[in-house]
């Protein structure tokens, strides 16, 4: 094995220079265990916390390292590390933590996200929509993976990539399933040398029993789906960092360009040595500030915005807006209409300042408070 294989690349290299970082080691964290770390390079892995100054100097929760960020070490003994710095991020993976206002890491220097749906419960496409916007938002490719399909007919699950095929025109789908094997192969030939991907989806659709398959053995501990609920557990509790071992894929076929991840059946470089993340089951995935993933998955809205009455159209209520129209004569789908001003006003709320949203909340107060007095002013004079 050797850097490049852990994802490390000219980004990374070039901006370590930048940093005056070039006297340290680097790694890979590939772990998080309330604030131990285990990160691992060529040499081997190590478990490593941060300096007592990278802690005071932290604003927030994105200045703390996350699985799949490069950081500069140095070495306390045979098993254990000092992170001195951590390198800047390719792309970030987050979402509004719930409840509040912050931003909670999924991962980072991904390349890909799949996002993992089960065919039975679990299956939604408001979702998957909300899953894309936030990595688009980030330039993060995204492809679904329909699991489970042994649990439905094949009929139904021709609808069902139908639905997905007309809701995200161009999305590649993946129907996979760890009982059958089937679509195991295939997604493994997703999969590319020194890329990174992460595996997204709520507890129980199956991310971590595909991942044991990609591996080839059962490294995570997975878990039945509860009886009662029909839910699924939340056996992954932390997000980790998986290595899959070289795949030998069918030959070459004629007119296909090697090395091509748009070609299907190539050699071994798909699945050689590709890494991928394991996440928590996430039941709530709030927006932070992913307007331009929004508007990435939703391009059909913009395009239909353009020709629109007013240049400040909000698509709910104006005359002349042609994203109604289109909803009302049947062009639009209006559940993809209702997730766009759904997430559209998801994301503007997170990325209002303090100050503009407790103005906003004294304003709404105001108008209550104005309501009531009104109120009754209308019962006194009526009685």
């Amino acid at each position: 094995m050797n850097i490049e294989d852990l994802g490390y690349n000219e980004f990374f290299k070039s901006n370590r220079k930048k940093l005056g970082l070039e006297n340290f080691l680097v790694a890979r964290v590939i772990a998080e265990h309330k604030g131990i770390y285990k990160v691992k390079n060529t040499a081997g892995e190590y478990l490593a916390k941060i300096t007592g100054k990278q802690m005071f100097n932290a604003q927030s929760r994105e200045d703390f390292p996350a699985v799949g960020d490069w950081v500069a070490i140095s070495m306390l003994d045979k098993e254990r590390a000092v992170i001195e710095g951590i390198l800047p991020r390719k792309t970030i993976i987050k979402r509004k933590s719930s409840g509040k206002n912050q931003a909670q890491i999924i991962g980072v220097n991904i390349d890909t996200a799949f996002v993992i749906e089960s065919v039975d419960r679990d299956y939604n496409l408001n979702r998957i929509e909300r899953y894309f916007a936030i990595a688009n938002s980030e330039g993060i490719t995204t492809a679904v993976v329909l699991n489970k399909t042994d649990l439905i007919p094949k009929a139904d699950l021709e609808i069902k990539l139908a639905e997905i095929k007309n809701r995200l025109p161009g999305t590649e789908v993946i129907p996979t399933s760890t009982k059958t094997a089937e679509g195991l192969t295939e997604l493994k030939k997703y999969i590319v040398k020194e890329k990174t991907y992460c595996f997204l989806g709520s507890s129980g659709v199956g991310k971590s029993s595909l991942i044991n398959k990609l591996i080839g053995n059962d490294a995570i501990k997975t878990d039945r789906l509860s009886l009662s609920t029909g839910r699924g557990k939340h056996t992954t509790t932390a997000r980790e960092m998986y290595f899959l071992p070289a795949f030998q894929s069918p030959p070459q076929a004629d007119g296909e360009v090697e090395n091509d991840p748009s070609s299907r059946t190539q050699g071994v470089h798909y699945g050689a040595g590709g890494i991928v993340i394991d996440n928590p089951g996430m039941r709530e995935v709030g927006l932070t500030d992913a307007s331009e993933g929004i508007n990435q998955v939703f391009d059909e809205i913009i395009t239909l915005a353009k020709n629109c009455k007013y240049a400040d159209c909000t698509h709910t209520h104006e005359p002349g807006c042609e994203v109604l129209l289109a909803v009302k004569s049947g062009a639009l789908e209006k559940d993809k209409y209702t997730n766009y001003t759904n997430l559209k006003k998801e994301a503007e709320h997170y990325g209002m300042s303090g100050f503009e949203k407790r103005k906003k909340n004294r304003k709404f107060g105001k108008f209550i408070k104005k309501a009531k007095d009104g109120l009754k002013n209308y019962r006194h004079k009526n009685l």
